[in-house]
């Protein structure tokens, strides 16, 4: 399917520091399209963190007739902010908040972007992030960190790349720099999740529980969840974060691929209501799933 890219479409948003911009990725055709919204990681790269990253998803997801909006949040290290702003450096809250605001701000979008004018369905709205987007969208699916719910309940389904796990067993560096990660609370997570981990992320700079770290929004969080471990990924999972990068120390289309075809399936699944996902989880290896209704 034939796609197109519009970026930047700028939101002012008041008192953000800087105007709100992402990317629109959508297919050329069809009516009532879901929505991905897409959190992006913190990477090494000075733009796969914002919305020039994150390729190789959000290219296939609109190829398979999806809407992918692509915010570049106030972390990015493209913006460079001062860092005596305000929720300095992750801004975990306001990351969160960003992506309520295109929710809300969907007709203005729409009038930047006329090729989707009425053609959007806004009951069909899912997250995706890696990494720290992960952790963003752990906050939008209900999860509380210092206490704070930012919950998004016209999100219907999540996919949590890499993502954050529980606040014991971090390393000193986390716990001295990053106070938000030592109070996840998985208890209010109940909207449905795909949570995909490496099983070679062992993420050493955050954590000493390992890579099964990665999984505990699947052990942890209640309602519908679904894990696919991916044998042999680290944190890069293949690529996902963008084509040929750096920072990709696992580097395999075969992996970004599955990352691809399975997560397509799992949203399909949720928004939709059509057959099982792991339907499509039993062709090929490299992985395993597990579910929990």
């Amino acid at each position: 399917m034939t796609v197109f890219t519009v970026s930047p479409v700028v939101l002012e948003i008041p008192g953000r520091p800087v105007d709100l911009q992402l990317k629109v990725s959508a297919p050329m055709e069809g009516n009532e399209l879901p929505i991905i919204l897409l959190s992006h990681g913190q990477g090494l790269s000075n733009h796969l963190s914002s919305l020039n990253g994150y390729a190789p998803l959000a290219n296939h997801w609109a190829e398979q007739g999806f809407v992918v909006l692509q915010p570049t949040h106030l972390s990015s290290r493209s913006l460079n902010l001062p860092a005596d702003t305000p929720g300095a450096p992750m801004f975990w809250q306001e990351r969160a908040e960003d992506m309520s605001h295109l929710i809300d701000r969907l007709d203005e979008i729409e009038k930047a972007v006329p090729q989707l004018q009425n053609r959007l369905d806004r009951t069909k709205i899912a997250v995706a992030g890696h990494s720290m987007g992960g952790h963003t969208a752990s906050l939008l699916l209900g999860m509380k960190t210092e206490g704070i719910s930012l919950k998004e309940p016209r999100i219907k389904a999540g996919v949590l790349l890499g993502s954050t796990g529980r606040g014991e067993g971090l390393t000193e560096v986390v716990r001295g720099s990053y106070s938000f990660m030592l109070t996840p609370d998985f208890g209010d997570m109940t909207t449905p999740a795909l949570v995909v981990a490496g099983d070679q992320d062992g993420s050493e700079h955050l954590t000493v529980n390992g890579p099964a770290w990665h999984e505990d929004p699947f052990h942890l969080a209640p309602g519908p969840k679904d894990l696919l471990v991916l044998e042999g990924a680290e944190h890069g999972f293949g690529g996902v974060s963008g084509y040929d990068v750096a920072e990709t120390t696992d580097e395999s289309p075969e992996r970004v691929a599955t990352v691809q075809r399975l997560t397509t399936a799992y949203l399909r699944s949720r928004l939709f209501g059509t057959a099982d996902w792991q339907e499509e989880a039993l062709v090929g290896v490299g992985f395993r799933v597990d579910s929990r209704p």
